[in-house]
């Protein structure tokens, strides 16, 4: 099996598929903080094909890890320069595995978060990119960036010992504006609507809570593009790790296995200049609105719709759910009756067809999704990803049956920590543990519903609540496959 590090890139397997840059050449442009399997599969692939197709040596990445679980990521680019193979697999199991190149630095911030602003303040660095998951950017869900995180109030107490996404942003900003560097852009590149302006609203209320001064400037010089991206990248588990290698003959240490379906909307709006995305195939545009609630409220929609009711059954796999009948058609109705109707066609993306071939993605037995990872901080991602859907059919019908059930089975799996065949699992919601712990504490079921942070006004609906209920105490009797079975007569639908 051959070592993977930067003088054996020309001795790799035939069939690794290599760019034909000179990685040895480049100069970083971009420093991306969350060097994640979803970043390594979607933006540095992206990147990778500009790199190779336009000869451009500015645009190199640095990679940051600003958290103590970064740490086997940064233990595996350094051992090998920073490489690592995404192996791209269709729902026929054709596979495809590919060298990415482009990024040339790692810096674990972690007992040396200097290290990362410094890096930040160069001039050659462009663009600061993040994928810090939902919760990174903590938002209520008034929008209201949150003061009083711990990390934030530590860091305005420090301010140029930052150890915070916003803090450092902000600290090496106020050293560019200081030094005349100029600014960088923000582009978030996470899951969430508007990204961009859910990043620039954080990093100018922290700004303005540390200097008003500074904060008008970023506001004036800083761009934070929105962006809509979609790739489904499983978890890297050790047993995929060894089967990832070997296949495609390379000892990696952090391989990433991802389908072959990749989409990137991007609002083009760089305040210091950006690579050529689009040779690569992401889609420039001036409104990203569209596509990006299309997206998330039918896919992430989908997604969260599915986890739990599926993982409290037993089962583990996405496309495991996907088979079975009871499971297809619920989410085919949620996204034809409760979601799809309150959208709209827009260029390149005909809703029906995206649909279909949503399902058709979830069914791909080769990626075998973890329903895992789709129940992981669901308290961070149902307010982004369900709330909206939930809001629209409330307004229109005032109850919506299949939400009402999905969070009477969330409420389950927070509060009782085994599926309903008595399989325990970690409870894994690393961003709103704080919000959650007051629900779980409580023997109400409805203290969920009426947290305002998590499902803002849907207690104020009485046929919703009711119907919750009915569900709740449904789950507990017959369990979570038996509740769905009968779905529709514990419930009528809308429509």
């Amino acid at each position: 099996m051959s070592e993977l590090k930067g003088n054996t890139i020309s001795t790799l397997p035939s069939n690794i598929l290599k760019g034909n840059y000179d990685r040895n050449q480049l100069k970083c442009g971009i420093a991306h903080i969350g060097v994640g399997a979803f970043h390594r599969a979607h933006q540095a692939i992206y990147l990778d094909k500009v790199l190779s197709s336009t000869g451009s040596l500015d645009w190199g990445l640095v990679g940051i890890g600003l958290l103590p679980y970064d740490a086997p990521m940064r233990d595996a680019m350094q051992a090998q320069d920073c490489l690592y193979t995404v192996t791209e697999l269709t729902p026929k199991a054709e596979r495809t595995t590919k060298l990415v190149q482009c990024m040339t630095e790692y810096i674990y911030a972690p007992g040396n978060h200097e290290a990362v602003v410094k890096r930040l303040t160069d001039p050659a660095i462009k663009i600061v990119s993040l994928t810090v998951t939902e919760g990174g950017y903590l938002m209520d869900t008034r929008g209201n960036f949150q003061l009083t995180h711990p990390s934030i109030v530590s860091d305005l107490q420090n301010p140029t010992l930052p150890q915070s996404t916003f803090g450092i942003l902000t600290e090496a900003l106020a050293r560019r504006k200081a030094s005349g560097t100029g600014p960088f852009t923000v582009m978030s590149c996470d899951n969430l609507r508007h990204n961009g302006d859910q990043a620039r609203k954080a990093l100018l209320t922290y700004a303005k809570n540390r200097d008003q001064e500074l904060a008008a400037w970023i506001e004036e010089k800083v761009t934070f593009p929105n962006g809509m991206v979609d790739r489904i990248t499983p978890a890297t588990t050790p047993q995929l790790r060894t089967e990832l290698n070997q296949k495609s003959g390379v000892n990696d240490l952090a391989p990433v296995v991802a389908e072959d379906f990749i989409q990137w909307v991007l609002e083009d709006n760089f305040c210091a200049g950006r690579p050529d995305w689009s040779v690569s195939g992401v889609t420039m545009t001036n409104n990203v609105t569209p596509y990006e609630e299309a997206k998330i409220r039918l896919l992430n929609g989908s997604h969260q719709m599915l986890s739990y009711p599926a993982f409290l059954t037993g089962l583990r796999r996405v496309d495991e759910a996907l088979k079975e009948p009871l499971f297809r058609t619920y989410l085919e109705n949620f996204l034809n009756q409760d979601s799809g109707p309150f959208l709209q066609d827009i260029p390149g993306m005909e809703l029906s067809s995206y649909k279909k071939i949503l399902l058709e993605r979830f069914s791909n037995e080769a990626i075998g999704d973890q329903l895992a990872r789709l129940c992981l901080d669901g308290g961070s991602k149902i307010p982004g990803f369900l709330l909206p859907t939930i809001k629209a059919n409330l307004e229109k019908y005032g109850r919506c049956p299949r939400m009402a059930f999905l969070l009477a089975a969330y409420n389950r799996y927070i509060h009782n920590l085994k599926d309903d065949n008595g399989e325990a699992f970690e409870l894994r919601e690393p961003n709103a543990m704080a919000l959650l712990q007051p629900i779980i504490d409580s023997s109400d079921p409805l203290d969920l519903l009426k947290n305002h942070d998590l499902l803002g006004d849907s207690a104020s609906h009485p046929e919703f609540v009711k119907e919750y209920l009915r569900f709740h105490e449904e789950i507990l009797k017959n369990g979570t496959r038996k509740t769905l079975e009968n779905l529709d007569s514990i419930s009528p639908p809308t429509h």
